[in-house]
C-alpha cells in the first residue's frame, strides 16, 4: 500500500479555496459540507473575532479546527481522512467536538477509531429543493425585494445584525469581506424592502457552479417586522436568482430539534424536503 503523505497544514486564508474545490468535488446529498458554507464559517465575523485555526489538506480530504475545540472533517477516502484528523487532533484542545452528517460514515467511523463518542446536542437537518418547484414570491403590500449592490455592505451587515442580534458578530467590515469570498454573488444576496426605505430582512445564497446547488446561508428578519412573511419572500427571490444563474438545486440547513422549529417550517412551506441530518460527536482526550 502506498503511504499517505504528512497533510499539509495551512492558514485558513490559503485552504479556503482547496477545501472549497474537495467540497465542490466529493458533493452528494449526502455530504456535510458546500463551498459557499465554508465561505460563511470564514468571514462572517472579523478574522480577530473568530480567531479560526488552521486546516490540515491531502488531495482527497481535510480536516479543519474552526477553533481549537472544534473540528470539521472532509472526505471519503478513510486513510486520507484518518491522517488528516491525526493531524488535526495534535493541534486541539483536550475536548473537540464535531457534527458530521450521519450518512458520512467514513468520517464518523475515523472519528470513533481516535475516540469520539456521540453526545446530545442541538442538529441541523440538511433540506433539499429541485428549483424548477420553486413558488412565486409573494410580498405584502408596499414591501419591495431586491438584490444587494456591491457597494452596499454597510447596509447589508445593519440589517444582518438587526435580525440576529445580540448574537451576530456581523460587522460592516466583516460584510465587506465576506462579499469578497467566493462564491459570494451580490446578486444572489436579496433584501426586502418596507415602505419606509427600511431593509428589514435579507438571504444569501451561495452557488456552486460546477454541482448547481444554491445553498441559502443565512436568513433573517427583524422583529418588528415578523410573521408576514419577508424570509420566505427574500428566500425564494434568491433562489430564483440562483436558478437564473444555472443552480438546479437549493441547499438549506436549519435546525431539527424542537427547540428551534420556526426555520425548519419556513423551508418546508417554500418545498424544501428534509434529508440527512447531523450528528454529535466529541471527543476528551485521556
Amino acid at each position: 500500500m502506498t503511504p499517505v503523505p504528512a497533510p499539509e497544514r495551512l492558514d485558513l486564508d490559503h485552504a479556503l479555496p482547496r477545501m472549497q474545490a474537495l467540497a465542490s468535488r466529493l458533493w452528494s446529498r449526502r455530504s456535510r459540507h458546500h463551498p459557499g458554507q465554508l465561505a460563511w464559517s470564514a468571514a462572517y465575523g472579523e478574522p480577530e473575532v473568530l480567531d479560526l485555526g488552521p486546516a490540515f489538506l491531502l488531495d482527497d480530504a481535510w480536516a479543519w479546527l474552526e477553533s481549537r475545540d472544534w473540528l470539521e472533517v472532509c472526505g471519503t477516502d478513510p486513510t486520507a481522512v484518518d491522517a488528516v484528523v491525526t493531524a488535526a487532533l495534535a493541534e486541539s484542545d483536550d475536548e473537540v467536538t464535531t457534527s458530521p452528517l450521519e450518512s458520512e460514515r467514513v468520517v464518523i467511523d475515523v472519528l470513533e477509531d481516535h475516540g469520539f463518542t456521540e453526545v446530545e446536542a442541538p442538529w441541523f437537518t440538511h433540506h433539499h429543493l429541485a428549483l424548477s418547484e420553486l413558488p412565486p414570491v409573494v410580498l405584502p403590500e408596499g414591501y419591495a425585494v431586491r438584490a444587494v449592490r456591491a457597494d452596499e455592505h454597510e447596509q447589508r451587515a445593519a440589517v444582518h445584525r438587526a435580525a440576529w442580534s445580540p448574537t451576530s458578530r456581523v460587522t460592516t467590515a466583516a460584510y465587506e469581506r465576506l462579499m469578497r469570498t467566493p462564491p459570494y454573488r451580490p446578486e444572489l444576496d436579496h433584501v426586502v424592502i418596507a415602505p419606509g426605505g427600511e431593509w428589514v430582512a435579507s438571504c444569501c445564497v451561495w452557488l456552486d457552479a460546477t454541482t448547481g446547488v444554491a445553498l441559502v446561508e443565512p436568513v433573517g428578519c427583524v422583529e418588528a417586522h415578523g410573521r408576514r412573511g419577508l424570509a420566505t419572500a427574500a428566500s425564494v427571490s434568491a433562489l430564483t436568482a440562483a436558478r437564473d444563474a444555472g443552480a438546479t438545486e437549493g441547499l438549506v440547513c436549519p435546525r431539527g430539534d424542537d427547540d428551534y422549529p420556526a426555520p425548519a417550517r419556513l423551508y418546508r412551506g417554500i418545498g424544501f424536503e428534509p434529508g440527512a441530518r447531523t450528528r454529535t460527536y466529541r471527543r476528551r482526550r485521556a
